[in-house]
């Protein structure tokens, strides 16, 4: 006989165990599911639909909508999300799943969300989508729920060991600050500009990722800036998610300004700062694999590690 209800004070320890049962290649430390779940401004227990057999936790899912807006006032009202779920391997396709992907898309439903979105929530998503190749299971189970493929963002990591910036880069960047460019280590004075740029043309959890990481002590020695002439036009930073030194980004390049190789520049001198910083190698989660920015990281040493797909549902 299970019995389903939602989180409650306590539950951590069980949460967690089966987590790392069930989630192989995406483990979490007691710490990592304090700050990207239960300290999570948009954390709601209602949401959280967990599954037992007599007191045993066999199966958890995740539903989150947004309390706090990431940027002014968009709580983007229509969207909820689910950025994790498992089974107990000895209970998958007995209904335990199904009955948990009910109950959370019912509480999203009950709250205005008109469609549901695995996994691409910000600020603290686990992972981008579900990795096919490491829960085939859970992919065929997300498909008979109904969910569909979006697009297929991988993640990418290069050794920096052998590091060095190739000396066609060093001319470039020789020519552009001819031009009038700039490339530095951020300022106490850049740092509202860089936020607001970030925020204004590409995410806004990509300002919130500096904003929060300078305020929980990533060194500004982390944070790339260029410029041209005074304004901000494109940036990098390395460490700024969750403290870990040799994650990679958020990046950008103001787009009016791409073609320029500002880029290349930017990641050649983050990488080599990393590397100064006694890093052995440099990673991130997300990036489309034919976007500019997928092929810049291969050009510069990046390989594919792994291949996740943002899903989403209709629950009107």
């Amino acid at each position: 006989m299970y019995t389903y209800r939602h989180y409650e004070s306590g539950d951590e320890k069980k949460i967690i165990k089966l987590w790392n049962e069930s989630l192989w290649k995406d483990p979490i430390t007691p710490k990592r599911f304090r700050n990207l779940v239960l300290l999570d401004a948009n954390f709601d227990p209602k949401g959280m639909r967990l599954a037992f057999e007599n007191d045993k936790l066999i199966g958890c899912v995740y539903a989150v909508r947004r309390l706090l807006p990431m940027f002014d006032t968009d709580l983007e009202p229509d969207n909820g999300w689910i950025p994790f779920f498992f089974v107990d391997k000895e209970y998958r396709k007995s209904g335990v799943g199904a009955q948990l992907m009910k109950e959370a898309s019912n509480f999203l439903k009950e709250n205005g969300r008109k469609q549901l979105f695995f996994a691409s929530y910000a600020p603290n998503y686990i992972m981008p989508g579900i990795d096919e190749e490491a829960y085939p299971e859970a992919y065929q189970f997300l498909q008979a729920e109904g969910f569909s493929k979006l697009y297929s963002p991988v993640a990418m990591d290069r050794n920096i060991v052998d590091f060095k910036i190739p000396e066609n880069v060093k001319e470039l960047i020789k020519q552009r600050e001819n031009e009038g460019y700039s490339f530095s280590l951020a300022e106490d004075k850049d740092l509202y500009e860089v936020i607001q740029f970030a925020n204004l043309k590409f995410n806004p959890d990509w300002g919130r990722a500096i904003r929060e990481g300078v305020l929980q002590g990533l060194p500004m020695e982390h944070i790339l800036v260029a410029r041209n002439g005074g304004n901000v036009v494109g940036f990098c930073i390395f460490g700024g998610y969750e403290g870990v030194p040799d994650r990679f980004g958020p990046f950008g390049v103001e787009p009016e300004e791409q073609g320029k190789g500002l880029g290349k520049i930017l990641l050649n001198l983050c990488l080599e700062q990393m590397k100064a910083q006694s890093l052995h190698g440099a990673w991130f989660l997300w990036t489309g694999e034919k976007s500019a920015a997928g092929h810049l990281y291969k050009k510069t040493g990046f390989e594919i590690t792994r291949t996740f797909h943002v899903m989403k549902k209709n629950i009107d």
